[in-house]
């Protein structure tokens, strides 16, 4: 955020003004969201071009032509645009979901809550169109927002006098995994309540960390077992160590994952070695075994699926007693590939 810059308050009334529609979509503005995150409108841009990948395509960002540009300025009819000398850049709601990936701090994310709050009182227009919008943003959306979920994680577990307020959106926005989700995202955003966490080892901390430090302890393999499984279930896994080969036994109960976005997922990540395969329907708790048949095998019970971690109270544990778990990893091993549809 650039010193001497004023911070616009966002407000449901002042809020209302900063919102057009153009070529029929919801949109902002670059140098007015500049303003709202505290930013000089060339730094806001520099940020957005330093992550253009997050921003492709028209329904995520455009630049408006010279006639939508005058169109809007007659309509405004303000003489603090006059001296605009550029075509402004336009974000759509998906746009700016995706912006608060990228913007990061305190500032950030308080204005972030805000504007999805804003968005939400206003008939959200993802929400009332969630038929018109691809799968493929939301994967993208989700991917995308896991790196923020890690970072403010392990900043919340290094210093304990980080704000609680920064988690509450950053722990939920990992949620969005889905069409019937993305109401629940947005309700997050909304809602005071801390979702994010659960006990880890007699450890408060918060379910992506926890996750993330599991995974990160294997050498040679991962295997997850867990019937009820969906994209966030390969999200909390990117970030497992380079060369780790990763099985997921499940009977993908509900259908929640889709093999639209597994494909999506190995694209964005070809490092990452997965095996989908069956549990056989005879599995209700979930496991998470580190380097089986090694001396450094590890077992972990986990009272939730990954899926749905920190969502409601739950923990996950270590059981040293490692050698009765042999018989079911073994049955497993011998499972069908689970087929995605």
């Amino acid at each position: 955020m650039a010193e001497g810059v004023e911070v616009a308050i966002v407000s449901e009334e002042n809020m209302y003004d900063k919102i057009y529609t153009i070529r029929g979509q919801r949109v902002m503005l670059d140098f007015e969201l500049a303003e709202i995150y505290g930013y000089e409108t060339k730094n806001f841009n520099r940020q957005v071009k330093n992550n253009s990948a997050k921003f492709e395509g028209d329904d995520f960002m455009f630049q408006l032509s010279k006639d939508e540009w005058e169109n809007l300025r007659c309509k405004k009819f303000t003489s603090s645009w006059g001296g605009l000398r550029y075509l402004p850049m336009a974000f759509t709601e998906q746009g700016i979901y995706m912006l608060m990936t990228v913007l990061r701090g305190e500032l950030a994310i308080k204005q972030s809550r805000a504007l999805v709050r804003t968005f939400k009182k206003m008939k959200d227009y993802i929400i009332d169109n969630r038929d018109l919008i691809g799968q493929r943003e939301y994967i993208q959306i989700s991917i995308q927002t896991a790196e923020n979920v890690r970072d403010i994680s392990k900043l919340k577990s290094d210093i304990g006098s980080v704000e609680k307020q920064m988690s509450d959106v950053m722990d939920q926005l990992s949620d969005v995994v889905t069409k019937s989700d993305l109401a629940d995202m947005m309700n997050s955003f909304v809602d005071d309540e801390d979702n994010g966490w659960l006990m880890y080892n007699t450890k408060y901390c918060t379910a992506d960390l926890a996750y993330s430090e599991i995974y990160a302890q294997a050498k040679k393999t991962i295997y997850v077992v867990d019937n009820y499984i969906g994209l966030r279930t390969l999200v909390l896994l990117k970030n497992a160590p380079i060369g780790v080969d990763i099985t997921l036994f499940s009977d993908n109960l509900g259908g929640r994952l889709h093999s639209i976005e597994y494909k999506d997922f190995c694209t964005e990540y070809p490092s990452i070695k997965m095996t989908l395969k069956r549990t056989g329907g005879i599995y209700h708790d979930r496991f998470i075994v580190l380097d089986y048949g090694t001396d450094d095998e590890r077992v972990f019970l986990c009272g939730a699926s990954s899926k749905d971690a920190g969502a409601r109270v739950t923990s996950i544990v270590e059981d040293f007693g490692i050698g009765k778990y042999k018989i079911l990893i073994d049955s497993l091993l011998k499972n069908k590939k689970l087929v995605l549809v």
